[in-house]
């Protein structure tokens, strides 16, 4: 049985297409803390080597169980919530900072996240830096301390419906008790006095086209809505002061016992 031997045509093949390079990966693309920050808009909680504060930053409209449109600038009261239980289980975290500029939004979910800051057992301090309005002003005053930059405002005005409104006795009860649950929930967390606060509410004149009181940073202070006016720098002085006070208080508690 004879061997044949074929030769390969070298000249007349076609040479095959190199394979494009990949593209490498922008630098940082895939780290957990840049995907935290793209899909919730906030860093992880700080591992060991991290820092001891937690920085929360409410911005935008809230949003509550409806989406909104996205143009709009939102925070996710989902994602808050989970960042707050998460801040509180971390032994790591003494101290929680949160930073507000809101136009407000949904109801029950701002009164959700002021539920929960207030609820908290680490110190927490919350600033209003740019907006604190509508719904924002429970989430500013839920914390341990609150501070109020000099050129923020921070807007009072009863609650408003969008959507389908039923005109029955029961809608505008419905609405009496939830805004009777925001007003309550204010005079508590802070100084200001009910009949105050109703009276920022219910003025008219201050608002275009609207019932209610736009209030400057002095005048937050001054109505005892807001503690005291300061930034980012007073808010972490007043926040490292809260922490030592509460390691001095546990140590203090551990002699005793």
């Amino acid at each position: 049985m004879s061997e044949q031997f074929f030769m390969k045509d070298t000249e007349n093949e076609t040479p095959e297409p190199a394979p494009s390079p990949v593209p490498a990966a922008p630098e940082g693309t895939g780290s957990p803390v840049v995907e935290a920050i793209q899909q919730l808009g906030q860093t992880t909680v700080p591992a060991a080597e991290g820092s001891n504060i937690y920085c929360l930053t409410i911005i935008g409209q809230i949003e509550g169980h409806i989406m909104l449109p996205p143009q709009n600038k939102t925070t996710k009261y989902e994602h808050l919530i989970p960042q707050l239980v998460a801040a509180e289980q971390n032994p790591k975290i003494e101290g929680i900072l949160v930073m507000l500029n809101t136009v407000g939004g949904d109801v029950e979910a701002g009164l959700a996240i002021a539920e929960m800051i207030s609820s908290l057992t680490k110190p927490t301090v919350t600033v209003v830096i740019g907006g604190g309005h509508s719904i924002g002003v429970p989430i500013a005053v839920s914390s341990d301390y609150s501070l109020i930059a000099e050129s923020a405002t921070m807007t009072i005005h009863p609650i408003r419906m969008t959507g389908l409104v039923i005109g029955v006795p029961q809608t505008f009860e419905y609405i009496e008790k939830m805004q009777e649950r925001v007003v309550k929930f204010v005079t508590s967390h802070s100084a200001i006095t009910e009949k105050k606060f109703k009276e920022l509410m219910f003025k008219t004149g201050e608002l275009n086209r609207d019932i209610g009181t736009a209030v400057g940073g002095s005048d937050a202070v001054k109505y005892g809505l807001i503690d005291a006016l300061g930034g980012i720098g007073d808010a972490m002085l007043k926040l490292n002061s809260l922490i030592q006070a509460k390691k001095t208080l546990s140590a203090q508690g551990g002699l005793t016992q």
